[in-house]
């Protein structure tokens, strides 16, 4: 055997010993294209098409008709769908992967439809719209063997990635305090409104029905149409869900970010339907294992953390803050910050590049997943990690809802101190919307 062919041989062995969890019923060869189908074409999800276009697109679906001719037409190669369950019925075993991009509370239902028929699923941050769907979608694709990705595209950022190394690596110390923050809502989208009493006319193309899918039905109205419905509870997450999964790229790389002990928070104006204008949120999180004990602070609304964790530095609109015992870092939720202490990351050109890096971040994401799909190493967000993610920042929205500090049992999937607030942690789905 030659010399390349040997190495090429012993790295596929080492990735399949590596990563022996995707099922071997849907491994492609390197070359195969997988048969893919999206639901939700339109905004986000025709980034997410183009994304994995290199493959064959076999189903599209949206409840914009409009979006979803448009879409039509430029893969004509596929069929087109308003609804996800008769393009999952219609083309069944032909599908390999699926891809999901809609609004938050229209992620697990066929996102676990997928992993349960062995299909493989990248699918939009937050990866659900409850605790309980992170939880039970997270299961569902470890027992299924399938490779995910979670859609938080700066997590394959070159400079992100060297940020992890370092921060794993030790150069701060042991992390005592993360801090993220967002100017999100308000510009955005609002929120601490009420709902509205009047409502217009549908507009053309759209489904109503199936835009509402599995949420408690009501008439349309602009005011949770797009993008808006991140701010209504029965939508969306609010800032927590959309830039929370993103700020955490860096602990989702570096740390065992994953089941805090408690939670509280604050805000203002939050009302039975809709989230605060602003928030802070507190998490507590034991010591496990080598990693000590923290806290994780979260700040939106343009609530920012105090000025004195890092003298003379002006915070963004979006940001980090990891404290640890010997420095403080600030970065985005693409990497490349700044020491507290004045040291530079060409003081550390000794510590070991362990991440991929491609300067096609983007991009990367989506090939990264597409890799694992036909046999490669699991993506980095897949839902091993990004289930624990969006656990953490949805039970900020459970403390915020209840109103008082949470003492949260993981193990269980359980709020011990206060039992109404456990009412948040899963929701009743729509008749004919049931698992």
């Amino acid at each position: 055997m030659h010399r390349r062919r040997f190495l090429q041989t012993s790295a596929l062995a080492s990735a399949a010993l590596a990563f022996p969890f995707v099922s071997a019923r849907n491994v492609l060869g390197a070359n195969s294209r997988l048969n893919i189908a999206s639901v939700g074409v339109g905004g986000k999800g025709a980034v997410d098409v183009a994304g994995v276009s290199s493959e064959n697109l076999i189903g599209l679906c949206d409840v914009d008709a409009n979006r979803l001719a448009a879409a039509g037409k430029k893969y004509a190669q596929a069929q087109t769908f308003a609804d996800w369950r008769v393009m999952f019925d219609k083309l069944g075993k032909q599908i390999d992967a699926v891809t999901v991009s809609t609004p938050d509370h229209t992620h697990f239902l066929p996102s676990y439809r997928a992993v349960k028929e062995g299909k493989h699923v990248y699918c939009q941050k937050p990866l659900t719209h409850t605790v309980w769907e992170a939880r039970t979608l997270a299961e569902a694709a470890r027992t299924a063997k399938v490779a995910t990705q979670m859609g938080n595209q700066g997590i394959s950022h070159p400079r992100l990635r060297r940020d992890a190394e370092l921060v794993k690596a030790g150069v701060l110390g042991p992390i005592r305090e993360l801090h993220c923050w967002t100017d999100r809502p308000g510009p955005w989208w609002k929120q601490a409104q009420p709902r509205p009493t009047e409502f217009p006319p549908v507009p053309a193309g759209i489904n109503w029905d199936l835009w509402i899918g599995s949420a408690p039905f009501r008439p349309y109205h602009p005011a949770w149409g797009h993008f808006a419905w991140r701010g209504w509870w029965d939508f969306g997450t609010g800032a927590p869900g959309d830039m929370g999964c993103h700020l955490l790229n860096l602990a989702a790389l570096a740390m065992d970010f994953r089941d805090p002990s408690a939670v509280e928070a604050k805000g203002e104006g939050a009302t039975a339907e809709s989230g605060p204008a602003w928030s802070e949120v507190k998490w507590d999180f034991p010591a496990r294992g080598a990693q000590p004990a923290f806290q994780f602070f979260w700040y939106d609304g343009a609530h920012l953390p105090p000025a004195d964790l890092f003298p003379g530095k002006k915070f963004g609109p979006n940001g980090v803050l990891v404290i640890g015992g010997k420095d403080t870092y600030l970065t985005s939720y693409e990497g490349g910050g700044e020491f507290k202490s004045g040291a530079t990351h060409a003081d550390f050109k000794n510590i070991a590049e362990t991440l991929p890096k491609n300067p096609n971040w983007d991009r990367c994401h989506y090939e990264e997943w597409i890799a694992a799909c036909k046999g490669g190493p699991r993506a980095y967000s897949n839902f091993d990690v990004a289930g624990p993610v969006t656990e953490v920042v949805l039970l900020g929205n459970v403390a915020l809802r209840a109103g008082q500090r949470i003492e949260w049992d993981a193990k269980k999937l359980q709020v011990t101190n206060v039992k109404a607030a456990n009412d948040f942690l899963k929701t009743e789905y729509r008749k004919g919307w049931q698992v």
